[in-house]
Parts: C-alpha cells; sequence; structure tokens
C-alpha cells in the first residue's frame, strides 16, 4: 500500500478562549546574544502566536530557541546567541492561549482507540521490542520521501567498520534514499581508509582481524586526504569508487562533518568551530523531512534538538517530520526521549543490521564482497 501521510488537523482559534486571547507580548532584546526577561522558549511542535488579533504559526520551529517579531508581523525562530540589539522577542511562559501563545502538540494524532485491558505489555522501547512494523513503515515512507521528500541521515563510525553496511549505505545513496548526511570526523575517516585500505582503526573490514601495524592507517589516510586538500580531491587522486562519502560526492548528496575535541587529523571538511558546525547542520536539518540518526549519541541529541516535529511545504501544507534514533544501546535512544524529542521512533538494534535489512527491503541488491 502507499504511504500516506496523515492529514494535519489546525487548532479551532474560532472558539472563544483563543478568541478572547491577548496578542503575544514582545521586549526588545537588550543587547546582541541576549534575550529579554520571561521570553518564550520554543519546542519541537507547532507553535501559533497571536499577532494583530490573527494566530500565527512559527514555520521553522525547534527546541530552547526564541521567537522574533518582525515589524511586517511575520515570526522568525532564533537561537538566543544570534539575537540582536533591539530584536521585538515574543514573551510569555504559558503554552494554551491565554498569553497569545498556543502549542499544538496533538495536529497529527490518530483518533484515540480506546483498551478495555488498563495493563498491557509491550508499551515501552526495548531490545525485547518487535521492531518488524516500525521496519515495514520506514520502509514504505523511504519509498515516498525518495520522491516526494527529504531524508537526512546521522550517522556514527560504526557503518565504516563492516564492508556489508558501507555497501548498503552506498547503494541507499546510489539510489536516492539519502538527500544529505550528518556525520563527524571519525564516519568519513574510517570510510575512506576503508575505500583505499579494507580497514577502519586497522581491522580488515571483511574479517575484523587487526592488520600490522594498522593503528596507523587512519592517521595515514587524515594525512594524505589533507594534503590533497579535500575529501573530493582525494576520491579523485587515489580513484576511489565505494563507499559512504564517494558515492555522497559522486552523487552530489550534501555532507556536513562536525568536529570534536577528539579529532584527530581532522578532513579538511570537518567543522571545528561547534556553533558554525550547528548552523551547518541546520542547513541541512531545514530541507528535511525524514531524520534517521544512527548510533551517535551526541549527533542524535543535538540534531533532534534542532529538529521540529513538522514542517510547512511550499504550498502552506503542514506535515510531519519523522525522527528516528537507532542505537544497539536502550540508554541512547531514551537518551533522545528524555531530551524532549518525544515525537522519535526508537530502535535499540545493531545499525549494521538495520541498514542491511533496510536495503533488503527496498529491494536493492544485496551487497557482495569486493
Amino acid at each position: 500500500m502507499p504511504f500516506q501521510l496523515p492529514e494535519y488537523r489546525h487548532p479551532d482559534f474560532s472558539q472563544e478562549h483563543f478568541a478572547k486571547a491577548p496578542d503575544a507580548a514582545w521586549s526588545a532584546a537588550p543587547q546582541d546574544g541576549v534575550a529579554p526577561e520571561g521570553f518564550h522558549s520554543t519546542s519541537m511542535y507547532p507553535e501559533y502566536f497571536k499577532v494583530n488579533g490573527e494566530w500565527r504559526l512559527a514555520q521553522e520551529s525547534r527546541m530552547d530557541s526564541c521567537v522574533v517579531l518582525a515589524a511586517d508581523g511575520s515570526l522568525a525562530v532564533t537561537e538566543p546567541r544570534s539575537l540582536k540589539k533591539g530584536d521585538r522577542v515574543i514573551l510569555g511562559r504559558t503554552e494554551r492561549g491565554e498569553e497569545g501563545i498556543y502549542l499544538h502538540a496533538g495536529g497529527f494524532a490518530a483518533a484515540e482507540q480506546a483498551m478495555e485491558d488498563q495493563f498491557v505489555f509491550r508499551q515501552g522501547r526495548s531490545r525485547e521490542t518487535s521492531y518488524a512494523r516500525d521496519y515495514d513503515e520506514l520502509i514504505s515512507l523511504l519509498r515516498h520521501e525518495k520522491e516526494c521528500g527529504n531524508v537526512l541521515w546521522v550517522m556514527g563510525p560504526a557503518f565504516a567498520f563492516d564492508a556489508g553496511a558501507r555497501q548498503a549505505m552506498q547503494l541507499l545513496v546510489e539510489n536516492g534514499y539519502v538527500h544529505g548526511v550528518l556525520a563527524g570526523n571519525a564516519l568519513a575517516t574510517h570510510d575512506l581508509e576503508a575505500a583505499l585500505l579494507h580497514t577502519a582503526l586497522g581491522q580488515d573490514i571483511y574479517t575484523q582481524r587487526s592488520q600490522p601495524n594498522g593503528h596507523y592507517n587512519h592517521l595515514d589516510i587524515c594525512n594524505r586526504v589533507r594534503a590533497c586538500g579535500s575529501i573530493p580531491q582525494f576520491i579523485e587522486e587515489y580513484g576511489l569508487d565505494d563507499g559512504i562519502m564517494c558515492s555522497c560526492v559522486k552523487k552530489g548528496v550534501p555532507f556536513v562533518l562536525a568536529g570534536s575535541i577528539r579529532d584527530d587529523g581532522p578532513l579538511p571538511e570537518v567543522i571545528g568551530d561547534v556553533y558554525a558546525a550547528a548552523a551547518a547542520m541546520r542547513g541541512l536539518v531545514k530541507k528535511a523531512t525524514t531524520v534517521i540518526c544512527m548510533a551517535t549519541m551526541l549527533h542524535t541529541i543535538a540534531t533532534g534538538n534542532m529538529t521540529p516535529s513538522f514542517r510547512v511545504l511550499a504550498d502552506g501544507t503542514v506535515r510531519p517530520l519523522y525522527l528516528y534514533a537507532v542505537d544497539a544501546d536502550e540508554f541512547v535512544v531514551n537518551k533522545l526521549l528524555d531530551r524532549g524529542s518525544l515525537c522519535a521512533t526508537t530502535m535499540v538494534t545493531n545499525v549494521q543490521d538495520f541498514i542491511t535489512h533496510v536495503a533488503r527491503g527496498l529491494g536493492l541488491a544485496a551487497p557482495q564482497p569486493r
């Protein structure tokens, strides 16, 4: 059955308490990077603000940010550090309309189904959960998004350590299921190490056996890429043709590599300034309609914090933004939920198994050893 987006139900602002609500208050930012006292902090859910008697949706919302009211009545969501002195910042700490602010968390919710039993098993998400339905829904979603959406993949380095996982991800890129990649220095370095030397952190990606002096391999890769000046130039000069980074470069898929204090090298494209990296990540998040985070706690939480639960399309249609978190550790996926991304679908499984399962479900050829 073809995937169908759920219909968004707008709030009924004709109700009396909405009609009688005041316009949202605002106050000027006292200085660059400082919000006025009592500023309103946003969430990942749709939020409406009453401006000149009209309820308006802040279209680019994300967690823990401010809402700036422009002179023309439009609303912009921005981090407090990016505020400019004099920006008109929305004030208010309630979200039910009484201060001209309304948070609409149930816009995509299906009609509630009553359950006779008050106690049931399998309400949570753990390694004992069956994810068969989640896989079916994700595969159907990906087929839809390939034609109608934008899929952003957030990846830790675990993919680079297994030949099958690398090739499965390469197939997804080559077949149009990847529109952007967020990662760090490690994923790119070890993937390029695998492409050139067939190792990752010195271990053979086919046998997982450590190679003599293999601990130098990733350092040599960083050094060679830096000597070439860029990842695309390294791929060209060394004639590489497999793996995640190669397929992204050759298919023109944008990627952002956010730096870490422990990075080796790093590769030339790695962004060392954390705020510049966050801005670059957000540039891809703003285009995404589905985000899939795999085996990276910090990148997953960072991406979850900047990802809303909805997206407003060019024609004004409001659709859900799907967020998945996949990790072998229950703590990691639950940490995302604890941070407030309650709209995420979490799957506790090995990401190498996950990606090969997804590739097979999409009918892509099984990866072949090189």
